[in-house]
């Protein structure tokens, strides 16, 4: 853990490329892992390759200042660039207390598209994070296709039949060779295996019943569907086969059907997800307008409607309708976040559903995918409304400003907000994020 390590511009760091990268690696990166990390995580992996040498070994002592001035970014964005990739598995950090403090950064390649596809933590977020037409599109491209062989005979040569044995000595295996490395993504142990497995009688199982990698997805299975120690213990029990295996595939299965009973048929829930970076406006505007959106697009659609709840948990009504607008309409958190800003606005604080489906069903047939989209539309839409109940009673005045959110004004990105707007927005940047 580094969160009590203050890093400074002038602490040195070294790269060392613990994998052997290619095209392809650079590809899965953008295309897979980009949507779940960040573009600005992904500049930093590529950067910190750069650093290495001409035979992507090894780099020269970098400071921090040298990754600053490079990308461009302040210090606080490249620490949480890195653990992000550290996250991932992308990177592995060494850290070195001194009058300098000094950091080894390791490299290490993406994980296969078969194994990200297949990973059971990684594999949903891209989901969550792309929705499912581009989700799809991703498993299109990396599908290979199928050539019926059944009509064709096996010629392959076996290396025997084109080589002769040649006698000569044994030569020692050189673990200190390049090879292409993969890490694992980074996860905190949830379930404590020990007592997992003494809870299974011992005749049940076989001694390689429970292997590393077995306990690697049992802990991200749990992660994943929130699942405590005692009903895993059950459901593993329940995927052991007559071998006194794991059954793995049966176990995600029985994994995903225990969450979606629970969660009456419900998909792992979103609600605890923030916009992805990939829909984010880039920073530097310090507008009000600026402003609002970064709030909607930094606090995950829970933590928002707990804030209009004044810090007390939201109703289960309510956060079963959000969790609709997440997984069902796949809308993005910050979206979600607008429709339920401007909702609660002007329908005196109640979330009605209807109202709210009327409002998706556009937004989805417009494609709104980002903050900026949603604020646009919904101003524009209210500006309609109030043209028609303008000309319907001309005679009436009616002042409907006090209703509308904090970003319905067309001078807003021109204006300086006042110090009361200041306070209300840093209030509500302090609490959500």
């Amino acid at each position: 853990m580094t969160s009590n390590i203050t890093i400074l511009p002038a602490d040195t760091y070294t790269v060392i490329n613990k994998t052997i990268l290619n095209n392809n690696d650079r590809k899965l990166i953008t295309m897979l892992y980009q949507p779940i990390i960040g573009y600005m995580a992904v500049s930093l992996y590529f950067t910190l390759i750069d650093d290495l040498d001409k035979l992507e070994i090894l780099s020269d002592d970098l400071t921090h200042h040298h990754l600053m001035s490079t990308m461009q970014l302040k210090l606080e964005d490249i620490v949480e660039s890195r653990e992000k990739l550290e996250a991932v598995g992308l990177l592995k950090t060494f850290y070195k207390k001194g009058n300098i403090n000094h950091y080894v950064y390791l490299i290490y390649s993406p994980i296969s598209a078969h194994e990200f596809f297949n990973h059971p933590i990684l594999n949903i977020v891209l989901y969550n994070n792309l929705g499912k037409i581009e989700y799809d599109k991703l498993i299109n491209y990396y599908k290979i296709p199928r050539l019926n062989l059944k009509d064709y005979i096996d010629i392959t040569s076996s290396f025997n039949n084109v080589f002769t044995p040649v006698a000569g000595k044994t030569l020692d295996i050189n673990d200190d060779l390049v090879k292409k490395n993969s890490n694992l993504l980074q996860l905190n142990n949830l379930i404590n295996f020990d007592l997992l497995i003494s809870s299974i009688p011992k005749e049940m199982i076989n001694e390689k019943c429970f292997t590393e990698e077995t306990k690697y997805l049992i802990n991200c299975l749990a992660y994943t569907y929130k699942i405590d120690e005692s009903v895993m213990t059950s459901l593993v029990r329940d995927s052991i086969n007559e071998k006194g295996l794991i059954d793995k595939t049966y176990l995600r299965k029985n994994c995903r059907n225990y969450y979606q009973f629970e969660e009456g048929g419900k998909l792992p829930t979103l609600i605890y997800n923030k916009q992805p970076d990939y829909l984010k406006k880039p920073e530097g505007d310090n507008s009000k307008w600026a402003k609002m959106v970064y709030t909607f697009e930094n606090v995950s659609p829970y933590d928002y409607l707990k804030a209009k709840y004044k810090g007390a948990e939201p109703t289960s009504r309510d956060l079963k309708l959000v969790e609709n607008l997440l997984c069902d309409q796949k809308l993005s958190p910050g979206v979600v976040n607008v429709l339920l800003a401007y909702v609660l606005k002007i329908n005196n604080q109640k979330l009605n559903k209807n109202y709210i489906e009327t409002i998706v069903g556009q937004w989805k047939r417009l494609n709104i995918e980002t903050v900026e989209d949603a604020m646009k539309i919904t101003e524009k839409e209210h500006k309609k409304l109030k043209k028609i109940i303008n000309k319907e009673e001309p005679k009436k005045k009616i002042n409907k400003e006090e209703t509308l959110p904090a970003w319905f004004n067309k001078e807003l990105d021109r204006q300086e907000p006042t110090k009361e707007e200041k306070d209300e927005l840093n209030k509500i940047l302090e609490e959500l994020i």
